[in-house]
């Protein structure tokens, strides 16, 4: 499933064909939302924001449209009045004078006006989203600091929208693997300089994966592991999906494991655990 830096993307490719265009017609898929055709069209569109793995186009005529992907919906870009085959239902399009962007099989579809917005059940429940380039470090650090957090594994926090939207499975497993925190950890049995060190390292390892696409290792050695011929899917990530092979940091065999239902890759030797820590 997407996380927030494919979602950013995803989001990016249709602001390139949206944003500062006339909504020149507005087709809506769901019968109770037919009623908003007449009010966008004609709007100016301002931004497509992200919330995590939801998308909020935002109109000059003072609506927004709210949207969540779930599972199976998927968005295309397309010339316009140039429609793709498919055997999906088209839930939402939007039209410009060259252009359209097309939502198929989404289900999870609003339209509110911009001010009310945050009333939003979805984003009432939601944390910051990772991307959010007003979100700092130390935002970050206090919230795993804060009651609502600091107890739990962080193997579960960091699954948590409400902590932090947009993380997710890979984005968990390389964080806590950067920042050398076992996921079995609490934020609070950390020391100030850990929980520091996580916070940055949630932020940076987050845009690093928007930047390069999905890559987690820094770009310099992920060129070098491209140029030696290894292959995309075996070059993006320090720990995930690595089972069994050798740590790129210190060659102990990276070990899979379950939390929270999904599955979490470690390195025994740079996260050890609270136990190991005090031998």
């Amino acid at each position: 499933m997407p996380e927030g830096p494919e979602i950013r993307r995803a989001a990016d490719k249709i602001e390139a064909v949206l944003k500062d265009r006339v909504a020149e017609k507005v087709e809506f898929g769901l019968q109770p939302l037919k009623k908003y055709v007449k009010p966008l069209k004609g709007s100016n569109i301002l931004a497509l924001e992200t919330r995590g793995k939801a998308l909020l186009t935002h109109f000059d005529s003072g609506f927004t449209i709210y949207s969540h992907n779930q599972l199976y919906g998927v968005w295309r870009v397309v010339k316009r009045d140039k429609l793709p085959k498919t055997n999906r239902q088209l839930r939402l399009a939007i039209h410009t004078d060259n252009h359209s962007a097309l939502l198929y099989s989404a289900s999870d579809i609003s339209v509110w006006k911009t001010q009310n917005i945050e009333e939003h059940p979805f984003l009432q429940r939601i944390g910051p989203d990772i991307l959010n380039p007003d979100l700092s470090w130390r935002t970050v650090a206090e919230r795993l600091q804060s009651k609502a957090f600091s107890g739990r594994a962080l193997n579960s926090v960091y699954l948590d929208q409400a902590f932090l939207a947009g993380l997710g499975n890979y984005l968990r497993s390389e964080i806590l693997f950067i920042a050398g925190i076992n996921p079995a950890q609490k934020a609070r049995d950390l020391s100030k300089g850990q929980v520091g060190k996580l916070a940055r390292t949630t932020l940076e390892v987050s845009q690093r994966s928007y930047a390069l696409e999905g890559v987690t290792l820094p770009e310099r050695q992920y060129r070098t592991l491209k140029n030696q011929g290894v292959t995309y899917g075996k070059a993006r990530f320090f720990v995930f999906g690595r089972a069994r092979q050798p740590c790129r940091v210190c060659k102990t065999k990276i070990q899979r494991s379950t939390a929270n239902s999904r599955r979490i890759y470690t390195c025994a030797t740079c996260q050890p655990t609270e136990s190991s820590l005090g031998n």
